[in-house]
């Protein structure tokens, strides 16, 4: 999972999710000032009032920003502000952080007096940097909506608990790269790098909320419509849990129960979601007689890493050249469960395996490159292992029945691993409790989930007199993008009636066909 370089934590380089990988990002539109120009035929209009270039929004004071995407030359119109805070709450006299806050503003003249409030995956994700998506996404209720965008502590513009790599990745790394001494060694490694600006003891979801209940007041304490992702949705029902009444509604998109310690299933739902997603190419006579079954070949080609790990070379999607890398069990399981996140790559995972059996890396490693240097920013993270060391690890026990998944026992084995050395903030008593509130929620959960499987949405519903779940075919993990699905949320924060839902639009999603050959699945 974790940590010297990036071959340390391929394993567990997203605790809970991707989250928005399986998301198409878009532009949003120039909110830059129109400028009228004059033309030889006419005099020249004198220019409009330049918009006004701060708002202020209760105590807050924002000034107009773009924020840009994550390696893309596009960015989304905003408005930002630092807002400081104590890192140590209970000692207001210790160091102090800055958070970067951002709203999209409504076009609306007088917008609705409840907020959207976005909480980003991971953990380790910033919210202002997934700014394009989430303003496509929630373009239709953005109407009458202002959307604040707050980066956690800890990530993206919050004090960001970043471990910088020590050195080049080798080739012995990659051997290595299940050594839970090597691991530790390199968790202490990042942990001398962050404490000279930070105690991570103070960068758990706990703080982050209370955080999170500041930011509200400092607006004048509008209600909050809150849409989390992946750990996301620990966030939310962990700020509802604690201050219900500044909650109007909560959308819950790849749903993690309180209960769950983080890491602790990982291999059983991976496993679970590639079998439901193999089973579809058993099903099809042509995937079928063209890779068999996908299941056994990827198990034999695990096996065989397993015996016999070695150097393989392979064309870098990106630079077009020649890498040398190791290919060993561990780095299998890894690329296989980036792979699993969502469907247009896991279409691509029979074919990827079949070529990797016949000695053709290419496709497998290729695909592979490209997803990881999407999840960079996550890679090291500071603040994933602030979260989960405070509040899963002391729970996570290594089960006898994940040593022949796919992906083992190594995630529990390296969280355990940077635990042992990383510092360890509070946990309240009742954080892993049930979530039970009548508050209107929103479920949404992919069919193929390969993290967080509908069974947990379900599992959550069940103390929730006053929600639904929706199980969105063919999809992945974080769905909230998929079809239909922004108009069924825009639908149920206006009329705060999950059951009313008429979901019959989420019949036309399919899943991604499976992959043939480079041309495409099957005519």
């Amino acid at each position: 999972m974790v940590l010297k370089g990036r071959t340390l934590f391929r394993i567990g380089v997203v605790a809970v999710g991707v989250g928005l990988l399986a998301w198409n990002h878009f532009h949003t539109k120039d909110e830059s000032p129109a400028i009228v120009v004059a033309t030889p035929a006419t005099s020249a209009m004198p220019e409009p009032p330049a918009k006004p270039r701060t708002w202020q929004l209760g105590a807050v004071t924002l000034t107009a920003c773009e924020l840009g995407q994550p390696n893309s030359g596009l960015s989304t119109a905003a408005w930002c502000a630092a807002f400081p805070v104590a890192e140590n709450r209970a000692d207001p006299h210790s160091r102090t952080i800055t958070l970067k806050l951002a709203v999209l503003r409504s076009s609306a003249q007088v917008p609705s007096k409840d907020m959207l409030v976005f909480l980003a995956g991971g953990p380790g994700q910033a919210a202002t940097e997934a700014a394009s998506t989430v303003a496509s996404v929630l373009q239709p209720l953005r109407t009458h909506r202002d959307v604040l965008l707050l980066d956690q502590r800890g990530t993206g513009g919050s004090n960001a608990l970043s471990c910088k790599d020590s050195d080049n990745v080798t080739a012995q790394d990659d051997e290595d790269s299940d050594d839970v001494g090597k691991i530790r060694g390199a968790a202490t490694v990042c942990l001398k790098q962050i404490s000279q600006r930070a105690d991570p003891r103070y960068y758990t979801t706990t703080v982050a909320v209370q955080d999170l209940e500041d930011v509200r007041k400092a607006f004048g304490s509008p209600t909050f419509d809150l849409i989390g992702v992946s750990y996301g949705t620990r966030m939310a029902q962990q700020y509802l849990m604690h201050y219900p009444d500044a909650v109007r509604s909560v959308v819950l998109d790849s749903v993690v129960p309180n209960s769950l310690a983080l890491g602790e299933s990982f291999a059983q739902t991976l496993d679970e979601a590639l079998k439901l997603q193999f089973a579809r190419c058993t099903a099809e006579p042509v995937c079928k007689q063209r890779f068999g079954d996908p299941d056994q070949t990827l198990y034999q080609l695990r096996d065989a890493l397993r015996a016999n790990p070695h150097q393989v070379s392979f064309r870098d999607p990106e630079t077009y050249r020649t890498v040398k890398r190791v290919l060993n069990e561990s780095s299998l399981a890894s690329v296989v469960r980036m792979f699993a996140y969502t469907p247009p790559t896991a279409a691509l995972l029979p074919m990827s395996i079949d070529a990797a059996a016949h000695g053709d890396v290419g496709p497998l490693l290729g695909q592979a490159k490209i997803l990881s240097g999407d999840l960079s920013e996550l890679m090291g993270s500071g603040m994933q292992y602030s979260v989960i060391c405070s509040e899963d690890a002391d729970l996570l026990t290594s089960r006898p029945q994940d040593e022949q998944t796919i992906l083992g026992t190594q995630m529990v084995d390296s969280l355990k691993a940077v635990c042992s050395v990383w510092p360890k903030g509070t946990r309240p008593a009742d954080f892993h409790q049930p979530l039970k509130t009548d508050k209107p929620i929103l479920l949404l959960a992919g069919q193929y989930d390969p993290v967080t499987p509908p069974r947990y949405a379900e599992e959550v519903a069940k103390g929730l007199p006053n929600a639904r779940v929706l199980v969105l075919k063919g999809q992945a993990h974080s769905v909230m993008a998929a079809g239909c699905t922004p108009k069924l949320i825009k639908k149920f924060v206006e009329d705060l009636d999950p059951r009313a839902l008429d979901a019959k639009c989420l019949d036309l999603l399919q899943p991604t066909p499976i992959f043939i050959d480079f041309n495409g699945a099957t005519p």
